[in-house]
């Protein structure tokens, strides 16, 4: 499925289904992930949620096994679909709307903590999407990209998207951990760091 569905033009949620895959390397890798996300949310000390791109509901799912109480939102509407028809068969209630990181406005889409995961990297102006999601966080934020370059010679070294040098389709930027952190600190403060492999987790605090 992943990789499956477009929104305008360009892949919506998972390229390739790092979620379900049945790899046991890509398994540790994505439980690697969501211990670190987990672990810095509940750092937080908070329990109302928003994540912004929440995809096909992955992560929105696990927080909320966490005790969360969490909300997501996507800009493609058939993803939203897949993210409620999976939460939904899971018995989990969990709401979903269509929109994108720039349709979102405060207070009706802020929350104690937003999480935006795998989002950055796919859009044409991230310093936008920053400003809006420090007016929605209230006042913490969570963001993760991939860490580059080890991600695209990850996907070299697995025989992936070889003719783009390992990138993988719908990612536009490109941070190292450093490079992101220098971006997103004239935003917002940073808390603390996490980085599993092969990504930058961030938990940030408004400066307001």
């Amino acid at each position: 499925m992943a990789g499956a569905l477009l929104h305008n033009g360009n892949p919506a949620g998972n390229y390739y289904d790092k979620y379900n895959s049945s790899n046991p390397i890509a398994r540790w890798l994505m439980n690697g992930f969501f211990t670190s996300v987990c672990a810095l949310a509940k750092q937080t000390g908070e329990h109302i949620a928003h994540e912004v791109g929440c995809g096909e509901g992955h992560l929105s799912a696990i927080l909320h096994a966490q005790g969360f109480n969490i909300r997501g939102s996507d800009v493609s509407p058939e993803i939203i679909d897949v993210a409620r028809t999976q939460t939904t068969q899971a018995g989990l209630a969990i709401e979903f709307k269509t929109a994108g990181v720039e349709d979102l406005r405060a207070p009706e889409d802020a929350a104690a903590l937003v999480v935006c995961c795998e989002v950055l990297e796919h859009l044409e102006d991230p310093q936008s999407a920053l400003r809006r999601l420090t007016e929605l966080a209230s006042p913490y934020l969570i963001l993760s990209v991939p860490r580059e370059p080890l991600w695209r010679f990850l996907n070299v070294c697995r025989g992936r998207y070889l003719t783009s040098a390992g990138n993988t389709p719908g990612h536009i930027q490109h941070w190292s951990k450093a490079e992101f952190v220098k971006l997103i600190e004239r935003y917002v403060e940073v808390i603390d760091i996490a980085t599993p492999l092969p990504w930058t987790v961030v938990l940030c605090k408004t400066r307001r």
